[in-house]
């Protein structure tokens, strides 16, 4: 067991060094290993639990920068997806072969993003139908797929330029989005407390890796901490290809 454990710690403290870097990735990195240990939905549980605590770390630090206007649309239309998506998967299962589909969108987005020189418009990012369809697509994938999240970093690398309003509006939108759904889990009873012993080793973990991650993102411009979001996005969609 002590061997189990050890592995879990590293492979959570680079997830949270992971997003305290460049704002998401602790649940994509956690995901691709942490199932090697327990079931999938269980894994699921553990990590978005998790999930909360480094984001509540990081609005800690950053709360200062949160733009609520920005978050209304985007946080409405994300719950919209989620719900959408809990019904969906309940009567149709995970819709596996749309992994592939899925993971070939996300790549081709980081191309565009990483290639053109043009920046949207401002009146284009201030009309109501660009956060909707970010917010839903956000919400709906991640409520079927638990990759939801490259759709709201793409959102807010477009809207925010300062990199400390980007990483604590991401942030809240993870923490409301895992919290709608771990409530979900919770009203259907799928908690039990045989992952006690895991939660609070892992909290101490995060804690520890989202606070070295920060400093790293107190460190590193914009334009590459962008970068890093964008391969860490590749990565994710390259994983649904192969291994769906």
């Amino acid at each position: 067991m002590f061997t189990e454990l050890l592995i879990i710690i590293i492979i959570i403290l680079i997830g949270s060094f992971i997003q305290g870097v460049s704002g998401f990735g602790f649940g994509l990195f956690a995901m691709g290993f942490i199932p090697l240990f327990f079931s999938v939905k269980e894994s699921a549980l553990f990590v978005m639990s998790l999930s909360l605590v480094v984001s509540a770390s990081i609005i800690f630090r950053n709360y200062k920068h949160i733009f609520v206007k920005a978050l209304l649309i985007i946080l409405s239309a994300s719950l919209t997806g989620r719900i959408i998506a809990f019904f969906i998967l309940n009567a149709y299962g995970e819709m596996d072969f749309m992994k592939k589909v899925l993971g070939l969108f996300l790549i081709s987005i980081v191309f565009y993003l990483l290639l053109s020189n043009k920046e949207p418009s401002a009146a284009m990012l201030k009309t109501p139908i660009i956060p909707i369809i970010f917010g839903f697509f956000g919400g709906f994938i991640g409520g079927i797929f638990a990759v939801g999240g490259p759709f709201f970093v793409f959102y807010f690398l477009l809207i925010f330029k300062n990199k400390y309003r980007y990483s604590a509006n991401l942030q809240v939108v993870f923490f409301v989005n895992n919290t709608f759904s771990l409530i979900l889990h919770g009203v259907n009873g799928d908690f039990n407390s045989s992952f006690l012993l895991y939660f609070i080793v892992g909290v101490v973990t995060v804690i520890i890796g989202t606070t070295l991650g920060l400093k790293m993102f107190d460190r590193l411009p914009r334009g590459t901490i962008k970068k890093v979001a964008m391969i860490i996005v590749s990565l994710a969609g390259l994983n649904l290809i192969i291994f769906s």
